[in-house]
């Protein structure tokens, strides 16, 4: 199925189903997330998708990879929207959260893959952030394959794709064409765009997940159907604009399904590019996205807003 940006009228059957905050609610009823990623090289791509979640669900927990109390303060200086958790406690906002963003900002590099399965004690305690990406990874989706999990950047290119297949709901995996290959072993690069529609529906079947593949064109698929989204622009192709991502597609899915989430997050996001478009063209970066979102996205849901 073909969604382009330009239609409004494409995006309307995902809109007809998405949650919207109900009158009377309180706090933590319209969606808990939780980030766990950042690293002593990457901390800014796991707060752009903090940034961005943080106008879309009620409560954001954030967890780091390591525990640098310089890099700490300086996070909490820029981003006072969420609340710090230390990784001792990880595990009770896992059960507790509604869907968990894993991944973003996260470092990958040489993995000892022998250690399958660790205690949680142990994982926390790894000083090597590589490592700790993968055995963190292993150990969530192992423990907790009954919860919603996007699956994101540094996470996305250590784990095991073996491990998607056991869980009970299936994850969202967020990659661009050389993570496809890192994480599935199958090459993109210069096939047909027939040939990539096939692999990417033939390989969320086999792996039991949604894939969420960035291209030029992002391509979303349950193994069962498939949706090409259309629209957006090159200024797309900065640095943290896939975080932004991340981040809108784990919030919208704590109180939705993930293929829903997906097509509504990956239309928001080109819709917004083609916006920005309009007035700075390529020019925009991240920080803009970020902050112009919520506004496209209430222009999008307005109509549902007028009738609830």
């Amino acid at each position: 199925m073909l969604i382009k940006t330009a239609s409004s009228s494409d995006i309307e059957p995902f809109i007809d189903k998405l949650y919207i905050p109900q009158k009377k609610t309180h706090k933590g009823q319209n969606g808990k997330l939780l980030i766990i990623g950042g690293s002593s090289l990457f901390h800014a791509a796991s707060l752009w998708s903090a940034e961005i979640a943080s106008h879309f669900v009620d409560m954001v927990h954030y967890s780091s990879t390591q525990e640098n109390q310089k890099i700490f303060i300086n996070l909490k200086t820029k981003f006072r929207d969420g609340i710090f958790i230390n990784k001792k406690n990880l595990l009770d906002y896992v059960t507790e959260d509604d869907c968990i963003l894993l991944g973003p900002g996260m470092t990958r590099g040489k993995i000892d893959k022998k250690n399958l399965p660790l205690d949680f004690e142990i994982i926390i305690n790894i000083e090597k952030e590589e490592q700790y990406t993968y055995e963190l990874t292993g150990y969530l989706l192992n423990k907790f394959p009954e919860k919603k999990f996007v699956i994101d950047a540094g996470a996305l290119q250590t784990m095991e794709k073996k491990w998607l297949t056991t869980m009970k709901t299936k994850a969202i995996v967020t990659p661009h064409e050389k993570e496809f290959k890192s994480l599935f072993g199958i090459s993109l690069h210069n096939r047909s765009w027939e040939d990539i529609t096939k692999i990417v529906k033939e390989t969320a079947k086999e792996f039991n997940c949604i894939i969420v593949l960035k291209m030029v064109e992002d391509i979303v698929s349950d193994g069962h159907s498939l949706y090409q989204i259309t629209g957006g622009n090159a200024g797309l192709t900065k640095g943290g604009t896939g975080d932004a991502l991340a981040g809108l597609i784990a919030s919208l899915n704590t109180k939705n399904d993930q293929i829903t989430a997906s097509i509504v997050a990956s239309y928001t996001l080109n819709k917004t590019a083609d916006e920005l478009f309009k007035v700075d063209k390529y020019w925009y970066n991240t920080s803009n996205l970020i902050n112009t979102i919520p506004r496209v996205f209430s222009s999008m849901i307005s109509q549902k807003l007028t009738f609830k």
